[in-house]
């Protein structure tokens, strides 16, 4: 239904920009000098075609659904806690840019600074296409804010995504396959801390997968909202399964593979952000990082449209 909702829209918004387009074409037949609002209207059919054309590209039935995004810290301690801060930080930014909804339903923090993991509910038309490309390893390299001799340090960690799946879509989870256990809540001090043991960890015994929440106040709304992400964990774990069969059939190298790195941002000795699938790579990494990943998000998906082809150096 919300599909067919979205196609409709489209449609009309087609029809809208075509109204206005020939009305601003006769003008200009009559003679009468093209004014800003022609410029903008112009200016708006060009993004709105940008936008239909990225559409067009998220073709499969799950690219349209809200995402799940999952951040872990690789191996090194407080660098690389703190670099998954960072990048949750460039997500949140980035959706709050596209005027979507992000809302932060777990939060494991490091030892001393930055997080361990945490889990961002993304709500946006087409949020899971947009987002399916960043799946993978990020990799930073930079002089250390955390080490007094300035030295070099290289970070790492993992981005997951996963498509948010309606209720109708069966996803068989069985009693015995789950262990659920329960924790107190972290957080900062004061009246908003709960008290009793209302977080909770379930782990999918058969595939090892470990979703958590303690985002709700009720220990009954974080498990229900960590059985909600495990879903669709194990949706996405199908998908690449179907994709990788799919791959192997006709002699692909898998496109998009956990633990393969997909990105690096350097901020020393050089400032560059380098997408290694692509080629995407920009100098501006103040600007990647407070969220400006469009670029690398549309070239990911043009690359993938033209079939994958061979992975950039």
């Amino acid at each position: 239904m919300r599909g067919l909702e979205r196609r409709i829209g489209t449609a009309e918004r087609l029809d809208e920009w075509r109204g206005e387009l020939d009305t601003f074409g006769e003008l200009l037949r009559e003679g009468e000098p093209a004014d800003a609002d022609a410029r903008a209207a112009l200016a708006g059919a060009a993004s709105f075609g940008d936008e239909l054309e990225l559409s067009v590209k998220m073709s499969a039935p799950e690219d349209a659904r809200n995402a799940w995004l999952s951040i872990h810290a690789g191996a090194g301690g407080t660098e690389s806690q703190d670099w998954a801060e960072m990048l949750l930080r460039m997500y949140m930014r980035f959706v709050e840019g596209r005027g979507w909804k992000g809302e932060l339903i777990d939060r494991q923090d490091g030892e001393e600074a930055g997080l361990k993991s945490a889990t961002l509910h993304v709500v946006g038309d087409h949020a899971y296409g947009y987002l399916k490309g960043e799946m993978g390893v990020h990799r930073l390299v930079r002089i250390s804010p955390f080490d007094s001799a300035k030295r070099r340090h290289t970070s790492f960690a993992s981005i997951y995504v996963a498509p948010e799946i309606d209720e109708d879509i069966e996803i068989e989870i069985a009693d015995k396959d789950i262990r659920v256990d329960t924790y107190r809540s972290s957080g900062a001090g004061g009246q908003h801390v709960n008290v009793t043991d209302s977080a909770v960890r379930i782990t999918h015994l058969p595939t090892g997968i470990v979703v958590t929440c303690q985002n709700e106040r009720s220990q009954g709304r974080n498990r229900d909202m960590a059985m909600r992400v495990l879903r669709a964990r194990l949706y996405q774990r199908a998908l690449d399964e179907r994709r990788a069969e799919e791959e192997r059939r006709v002699g692909e190298k898998k496109s998009i593979e956990w633990g393969s790195q997909i990105r690096s941002y350097v901020l020393h000795p050089y400032r560059m952000v380098k997408d290694h699938r692509t080629g995407q790579e920009t100098g501006d990494t103040d600007s990647v990082l407070d969220g400006g990943i469009t670029p690398f998000v549309e070239a990911y998906l043009k690359w993938m449209a033209e079939g994958s082809p061979a992975r950039a150096s």
